[in-house]
Order: structure tokens, then sequence, then C-alpha cells
């Protein structure tokens, strides 16, 4: 896996009207449903015997490991020291859905570049057993904003392959700064 999760790692992103405005993630084809990537990582979460010996926690950045991968979709479990967080990001046009299992994470997320004018973002606490589930289009920032640790699990389908980072322009408008391949 490249480092562009590592800094990453119902859809809100609009981009501002200039040239370097950012482009919608694509739609791809998508062989689970956001609702059933929820359900697989509620499954997982279930699975404390899986994952908890798993964990690690690393500073600067954060933690990641890959616990599965199909044809159609992958499981990951990502740790978070207070304070670290993602970019602003998007999925390369893979659905998804990721859960709290222990600590509490703090999500924004933003208009669909062109779906309706700039708004600030919506922002959302997440805690233990919580799970946010999203479509192709979702574009957000996910932090640990707490004073514990916090761990998560996440499901994508299909494989991620790449992902947009973004910037803030002002008043949730979104500018592209980057797009990045996915690796092993």
């Amino acid at each position: 896996m490249s480092t562009a999760l590592s800094t990453a790692s119902s859809s809100d992103v609009t981009a501002a009207a200039t040239a370097s405005a950012a482009a919608p993630p694509p739609v791809v084809e998508n062989p689970r449903t956001p609702q059933e990537l929820a359900a697989t990582v509620r499954a997982y979460a279930a699975r404390v015997d899986l994952w908890e010996p798993l964990v690690r926690f690393t500073r600067p950045e954060r933690w990641w490991h890959r616990l599965a991968a199909g044809a159609d979709h992958e499981v990951w479990l990502l740790s978070w020291l207070p304070g670290q967080g993602t970019e602003i990001h998007d999925h390369g046009g893979a659905s998804g859905a990721f859960g709290v299992v222990r600590g509490e994470l703090t999500e924004r997320s933003f208009v669909l570049p062109g779906a309706e004018a700039p708004r600030p973002p919506r922002v959302r606490g997440l805690a233990v057993s919580a799970v946010r589930a999203f479509g192709p289009r979702h574009v957000h920032e996910v932090t640990n904003l707490g004073t514990e640790p916090a761990v998560s699990i996440h499901a994508y389908a299909p494989i991620l392959s790449t992902m947009s980072y973004y910037t803030e322009a002002g008043d949730g408008a979104l500018l592209l700064h980057r797009t990045d391949p996915i690796e092993d």
C-alpha cells in the first residue's frame, strides 16, 4: 500500500469554480452496496479476537493493516492516536463503510463537486459501535480529536485503486490537490 492511505486512511464535496477545481470522483461499478459494506464492518468489528491482537499505534503516521481482500472488496484495520487524521479525500469511486471499535473519531464530509452550492462541511462524532456507510462520490476527512487512541475498521468495494486529496478553498468548496494510486 502506498503512503496515500497513510495520510488519508451519503456523500457530500464542492469544487471552486476555477481551472484547478476538483472533478468528482469517477463512478465505478460497485459489487457491494454501502449497506452491505456496513454489515461487513460490523461482522469484522464483532471478531475482536481477529483484529485486536494486530493493533499497533505509531507516530507520526497512522498505522493500518489489511484484514481481508476479496475479488470485490477489501477490509482494513486502522489506528489513530490523538490528533492523527486524514487529509480531505475521496476513495476513487469506491463505496465504503467504516466503524469505530475503540475511542472516538470525527468525520467532516463535503458536498460533491457540481452537486450543489458549496457549504461548510458536515461534522459527525463517531463513538464506539458507530458505523458510517457512504457511496462512490463521498469526500471526507477523519480525525481523532479525542484524548484517547482510537481504532476503526474500514471496508471498500471495489478494492481501492486511487484516492484523490483536496484542499478547502472556503465555504466548503474544495480544490483538487493530487490523486495517488493505491499500491499493496
